[in-house]
């Protein structure tokens, strides 16, 4: 018969999850550090290349639709400015470790599987694979809506916002790096929601009901975080809420789902 661990032997092992996770997110924060410049070219950059796929995609469809487009003749200052000895460093290291982060996150969840699983059920148990493939869907889905949709829009709002032409843009090179990796970090979490409210729905803490009763609450606070992860015009926000709600909704399924399943126990 298998020994009940104490309070102490959990947090033991709760310490070796997130050492090996955090290990896991440093080994590749240091490859991506090594491929620095091809992370930066290829991807962190990739949105000031006028050809990018989704600046192509939108001139396309108001070329179809009989209407004249900015996106078919965009052009941005490529340059970003550099103002400290150390910040290019810095700023790579950083960015390193957040898509390190990102990219380690099944893994992490993977790992936070483990240390739950002893306190599920047999069945429960056999399902945790599931967590980490729906868990990883998720976050590739919501990686994908941001660096094709959310920071493209949100690039070419920037660099083409200008109160007077005595005004020039010219951004720091942190500053837009900064931009991008906290959409690309925020918009992929948020996207974890379904999963979230189902462990919240699991141990009691919410149920369908008070999602259903806060559900108008909920619309404002996502067109409050639209608008802080987003250009600050209403088509952006829209684009980003819209993909949430519905988050929002399937949540709401999936805790009443798990409410009758327990119910039936």
């Amino acid at each position: 018969m298998e020994k009940e661990m104490s309070f102490l032997d959990h947090l033991e092992e709760l310490r070796w999850h997130l050492v090996r996770s955090t290990i896991c997110i440093l080994i590749v924060a240091v490859i991506l550090f090594v491929f620095q410049k091809t992370v930066y070219n290829e991807f962190l950059l990739a949105h000031l290349n006028p050809n990018f796929l989704t600046y192509k995609w939108f001139c396309e469809v108001f070329t179809q639709l009989g209407m004249d487009s900015d996106f078919c003749n965009l052009t941005f200052n490529a340059k970003l400015q550099s103002l400290s000895p150390t910040n290019q460093l810095m700023n790579a290291m950083w960015s390193s470790f957040i898509l390190g982060f990102i990219i380690s996150f099944p893994y992490v969840i993977f790992e936070m599987m483990k240390f739950i699983t002893p306190g599920l059920t047999s069945s429960e148990q056999k399902k945790s694979r599931g967590f980490i493939i729906i868990s990883t869907l998720l976050l590739i889905l919501g990686l994908t809506f941001s660096f094709y949709v959310i920071v493209p829009m949100s690039v070419y709002f920037f660099y083409n916002y200008q109160i007077t032409e005595t005004i020039v843009n010219n951004f720091q090179f942190d500053s837009y790096i900064t931009l991008i990796t906290n959409t690309l970090l925020g918009i992929s979490l948020v996207f974890e929601l379904p999963l979230v409210v189902y462990f919240l729905t699991k141990f009691g803490l919410i149920t369908p009901d008070f999602l259903k009763k806060y559900r108008k609450h909920a619309l404002v606070l996502v067109l409050i975080v639209s608008a802080i992860i987003t250009p600050p015009d209403i088509a952006s926000q829209v684009i980003v809420a819209i993909p949430v709600l519905i988050l929002y909704e399937v949540s709401i399924i999936v805790s009443r789902f798990l409410v009758k399943k327990q119910n039936k126990v």
